[in-house]
């Protein structure tokens, strides 16, 4: 992330066509790690996560003039990230083995060569993948990125005691696979 970065300033170049491509390259560069992390904890695969990172910009970049700075630039990012993974995920489950689509998908994971998780995270990420899509999201975004639920709560469209449920469930199932794993 740029310490420099305003988001004021970006979003006043996002309104003049002349310096709009300017203002999205920053948005980018600011958003671009994040963004990658927040869709491989998803998808887990690397090369997956790369083209749905590409994926979230294009439609940015093709909805930008629909952008109305109602919400923060990162919080319709992740909107469309999140789309772009569920819809990614829901073309994939058609395509797994329906015997066990888990191992599918842990299986990638452990010959992903970009994947170099010691024991305990390859336990987490087996637990993460045994929960529902939208708990896996609201995790990774409260444990991992540590967004805040009213900023989620946009992002989901959902209310703030709705998603708190959702993390306090899947934290007690992550807990009990972890423990059951041990």
């Amino acid at each position: 992330m740029n310490p420099s970065y305003n988001e004021r300033e970006v979003l006043a170049l996002l309104q003049d066509p002349s310096t709009q491509k300017k203002a999205f390259t920053l948005i980018v560069d600011q958003y671009s790690e994040q963004l990658y992390w927040q869709i491989r904890r998803m998808v887990l695969s690397h090369e997956d996560a790369n083209d749905l990172l590409q994926n979230t910009f294009l439609k940015a970049w093709a909805n930008i003039d629909y952008f109305r700075a109602e919400a923060k630039i990162s919080t319709w990012l992740y909107r469309i990230a999140l789309n772009e993974c569920l819809s990614f995920l829901n073309k994939r489950r058609a395509t797994v083995s329906l015997d066990d689509p888990e191992a599918a998908v842990l299986q990638r994971l452990e010959s992903d060569p970009y994947f170099s998780g010691d024991k305990a995270q390859k336990a987490l990420q087996r637990a993460l993948l045994t929960l529902p899509e939208k708990q896996r999201m609201v995790f990774n975004l409260k444990y991992y990125q540590e967004m805040k639920y009213e900023e989620m709560s946009e992002v989901f469209g959902t209310s703030v005691g709705a998603l708190k449920a959702s993390y306090h469930h899947a934290v007690k199932k992550i807990e009990k696979l972890l423990r059951d794993d041990s």
